[in-house]
């Protein structure tokens, strides 16, 4: 039993390896032609290829299928639908449409308690993300944004806010 959990031959160690090599390499070529936002996380869908990209590099080197021709065209396919969704996301409509709106869950000395249900973030998640954030103390601390990637935004410190930094994030105009 344990031989199948194990063992392989060198064949396979071979193949693997060679696989690794390609994929890997045509990952950096596709990154170099579409640029690195098709590895970031600003939007969902980014992540989502970042994630998908992954997926498939490591089924397509860990295995015989999908062969290396294969993952080729898979991510030449994922890179090329990002590389449309980035052009797409110029348009202001379709970003609102396709994208999450950044999120206040904290606005001058408030917490934003029904945002942060919304956003299933709790007063600990957010204690953790100030003291990441190295804020000292609350009343130093202007604003927390969930952003439409998921992370969370501490603005503190200075003298005050520039409010152009909260343009288009949901709970700024309920004042």
């Amino acid at each position: 039993m344990w031989e199948t959990w194990f063992a392989t031959d060198w064949l396979t160690v071979g193949g693997v390896l060679l696989s690794a090599i390609c994929v890997y390499l045509l990952i950096v070529a596709y990154v170099r032609l579409t640029g690195l936002r098709s590895l970031s996380k600003m939007t969902a869908p980014d992540f989502a290829m970042t994630v998908a990209v992954g997926s498939l590099f490591a089924s397509s080197i860990s295995t015989a299928s999908p062969t290396v021709l294969t993952a080729a065209v898979a991510l030449a396919a994922l890179f090329a639908g990002q590389a449309a969704f980035a052009a797409l996301m110029r348009s202001e409509a379709a970003s609102e449409v396709l994208t999450n709106c950044p999120r206040l869950l904290y606005y001058k000395g408030e917490f934003r308690r029904d945002a942060m249900r919304e956003c299933l973030v709790t007063e600990d998640d957010l204690r953790g993300k100030l003291r990441e954030a190295n804020a000292l103390r609350l009343d130093g601390v202007h604003a927390v944004v969930f952003e439409s990637t998921g992370d969370v935004s501490v603005l503190h410190g200075g003298d005050g806010l520039d409010e152009w930094l909260l343009k288009g994030v949901e709970g700024v105009d309920c004042d």
